[in-house]
């Protein structure tokens, strides 16, 4: 399977790695680590030496409470780094769920717009028709960083999370855009309990009905650290747990903060699953 991308056709016969680039003060794990355009360019280069298949550059935080900014403030976080990156040979993504910004980031090379609120917002999804070529991944949450966390009843959350991603696809399916530029991502952490998160984990592989690959975000989450009471610089461990449970489940592409542990811990599974494959990220021209 192939996920078509600006730039690149990536092989997704193997799981990737997309490395976390948070051009932010509150990012609810790193922020402020990485948020001058200076220290975020040499963590992509340090994501890239470490083994990351993709960037996942955001310059807004989603954590529960944050505040959106601005367009022209998210795109002055990113747009230095994301001019950078994409002179690294690998796919870029852009975390943003504005138009505005979706529209600047693939005009700069961007090959994915990463949106959590899955394309719904005005204007959104007419970039995406904009950029024939361009990747994109839909996300499930509800609300917003202000109110997701109050918005967790479900009858059967993966019911629920799939009906909803099913729906969201057929809409970009039907605005011509093709299916091999669609990945799911079924929200892990947004508008969900720790338990319904688990729950989720636990039947991901129903999600594979729907004919996309899966886009999985575990990384340093709320809910490992629930379950091991660690505080979130110290979920490692969890995170490699929770991110290699989603690959048994049929994760294609992982979203991580800590790249080199997650190469290591896939390269050892896939050799003990039997199912290694060539090291390879993508095959460039296009389709």
């Amino acid at each position: 399977m192939l996920w078509q991308t600006s730039r690149f056709q990536i092989d997704l016969s193997r799981p990737r790695v997309m490395g976390i680039v948070n051009v932010t003060p509150d990012s609810f794990s790193d922020g402020g680590q990485h948020g001058s355009a200076r220290a975020a360019i040499a963590h992509c280069e340090r994501l890239v030496s470490e083994g990351a298949d993709i960037l996942d550059i955001g310059g807004e935080s989603s954590r529960p409470g944050a505040i959106s900014l601005s367009v022209e403030a998210e795109w002055a976080r990113i747009a230095p780094v994301l001019v950078a990156a994409t002179s690294f040979g690998l796919p870029v993504s852009v975390d943003t769920c504005k138009p505005a910004v979706m529209a600047r980031a693939l005009d700069a090379g961007a090959d994915i717009i990463n949106d959590i609120h899955a394309l719904q917002t005005e204007g959104a999804l007419q970039e995406i028709q904009a950029h024939p070529q361009a990747g994109v991944c839909l996300m499930h949450m509800r609300g917003n960083a202000a109110t997701m966390s109050t918005l967790t009843s479900y009858a059967d959350v993966v019911a629920e999370v799939s009906s909803f991603l099913a729906g969201r696809a057929e809409v970009v399916r039907s605005a011509g855009v093709a299916a091999e530029r669609i990945v799911l991502d079924p929200g892990y952490g947004f508008a969900k309990t720790s338990a319904q998160n688990f729950t989720l984990l636990a039947r991901q592989s129903d999600l594979l009905a729907l004919g996309y690959p899966l886009l999985i975000g575990w990384s340093r989450k709320r809910a490992i650290g629930d379950v091991t009471g660690r505080p979130v610089d110290q979920r490692l461990a969890g995170s490699l747990a929770a991110a290699l449970a989603a690959v048994a489940q049929g994760a294609a592409i992982l979203r991580v903060h800590d790249v080199a542990a997650t190469v290591d811990a896939l390269k050892v599974w896939l050799a003990a699953s039997g199912t290694m494959k060539n090291n390879s990220t993508t095959t460039t021209g296009g389709t």
